[in-house]
C-alpha cells in the first residue's frame, strides 16, 4: 500500500526551498542500474557502455553498501548544492564522521541477512577503516561508471533546474512543484511525496527543503533523518534511452549557433563568475568577455547581478535549458 513523506513548511520553509545537484546520488543509482538493469530501460544505452568498464571489487563494495532497493546510506552522499561537483562529494565522504556512519551501516544490517549482513556488521565494527575503503571504492566507480558521462548527465540535471526555476516564476512555486512527478503534490503547508516503503511527516523547521533532480533514479525519493537537509529526490525532464549517446563536447553545436566566443563564455558559466572571471576560464580579453556577456544577457541568456564590487554572472532558465539540449 502506498504511504506518504509529507513535508511540513513554514513560511520560512517556503522561502528556502531551493535546487541542487547530487554526484552521490546518481553514483548510488548506477550501482542499483547495474545490479538490477531489466528494471531501467531508459539507462541501456549507458548499461551498453558501462557495464564493460565496472571495476569489479569497488563495485561489489558498493553494491553491498547500497542494496537493491529502498534505503540509502546517508553517508554515501552530502547535502545536494548548486555546486557540488564530484570532487567535493568525496572529500566529503573522507572526512565522514564514523559514528553516523556506523548508524548507517548498522541499518544496512538490519535489512540483510546471511554473509552480506556479516559482511556488513564487520564493516560497522570498524567504521574508519570503512570509511576509507570506501572512498576508495566510490572513487573507482564514479571514474569508471560516471565520469565519462558527467558532461551529458549534468547538462540533463542543470537543464531540468532551469526549465523548473523558470515554471516557478511565471506560474507560481505549487504549480512547479506539482510539476515534478506524478508522486509529488503541493498544498499551502506541506509538499507530500507517495513513496512505496516509508511514510513520515517532517517539519521542516525553518531549514527549508531541496529539490535534486535525477537521471539515474526511476522514482522519487527522500531525506528526512536529521541532522540532513530535508530533501526530494525526483526524476529529471526528458531523459530518453539515449541520454548517454552522445559524448562529445556541445562547444561545437554551440558554436555554430552562437559563435565561439559566446559559446565558450556561456559553458564556462557553471557557478556565477565575475566578468574577470569568465576571461580567464575563456582565455579572453576582459573586454571581449564583456562584449560577448552584454550580447548574451541582451539575448536573455545571461543574467547579471551586483555582489559588492564585481558584478557576478550566471545563465538564465533559458540559457541552462540551451546548455543542457
Amino acid at each position: 500500500m502506498p504511504r506518504h513523506v509529507e513535508f511540513r513548511l513554514a513560511p520560512g520553509d517556503v522561502s528556502a526551498i531551493r535546487f541542487g545537484i547530487s554526484p552521490g546520488h546518481e553514483l548510488a543509482h548506477a550501482v542499483r542500474v547495474l545490479s538490477r538493469p531489466q528494471y531501467h530501460p531508459l539507462q541501456w544505452g549507458w548499461l551498453r557502455r558501462a557495464r564493460r568498464q565496472v571495476p569489479e571489487r569497488a563495485f561489489e563494495l558498493m553494491r553491498l553498501l547500497i542494496g537493491p532497493d529502498g534505503y540509502l546510506p546517508d553517508f554515501l552522499t552530502s547535502t545536494p548544492g548548486w555546486d557540488l561537483s564530484p570532487a567535493g562529494e568525496l572529500e566529503r565522504l573522507r572526512e565522514a564522521d564514523p559514528g553516523p556512519m556506523r548508524v548507517d551501516l548498522l541499518k544496512r544490517v538490519d535489512r540483510t541477512t546471511g554473509a552480506e549482513q556479516r559482511a556488513l556488521r564487520a564493516m560497522a565494527d570498524d567504521p574508519e577503516r570503512t570509511r576509507a575503503a570506501v572512498a576508495d571504492a566510490w572513487e573507482q566507480c564514479w571514474d569508471a561508471l560516471i565520469a565519462p558521462y558527467w558532461p551529458q548527465l549534468e547538462r540533463i540535471l542543470r537543464a531540468d533546474i532551469g526549465t523548473r526555476s523558470r515554471r516557478t516564476t511565471t506560474h507560481g512555486l505549487g504549480e512547479m512543484v506539482e510539476t515534478l512527478h506524478e508522486a509529488v503534490s503541493w498544498a499551502p503547508d506541506a509538499v507530500r511525496v507517495r513513496l512505496r516503503l516509508h511514510g513520515e511527516v517532517l517539519d521542516c523547521a525553518g531549514s527549508g527543503l531541496v529539490l535534486v533532480p535525477s537521471v539515474m533514479a526511476p522514482r522519487c525519493s527522500v531525506v528526512t533523518e536529521p541532522p540532513a537537509q530535508p530533501t526530494l529526490f525526483y526524476p529529471a525532464l526528458g531523459l530518453s534511452e539515449r541520454w548517454a549517446d552522445d559524448a562529445a563536447d556541445p562547444s561545437d553545436a554551440l558554436a555554430g549557433l552562437l559563435g565561439a566566443g559566446r559559446a565558450g563564455v556561456l559553458l564556462a558559466l557553471r557557478e556565477p563568475l565575475s566578468t574577470s572571471e569568465v576571461a580567464a576560464a575563456g582565455g579572453l580579453a576582459v573586454s571581449t568577455a564583456s562584449h560577448h556577456l552584454a550580447l548574451l544577457r541582451a539575448a536573455r541568456l545571461v543574467d547579471s547581478r551586483r555582489d559588492g564590487a564585481s558584478v557576478l554572472h550566471v545563465r538564465t532558465p533559458l540559457g541552462e535549458a540551451l546548455v543542457g539540449a
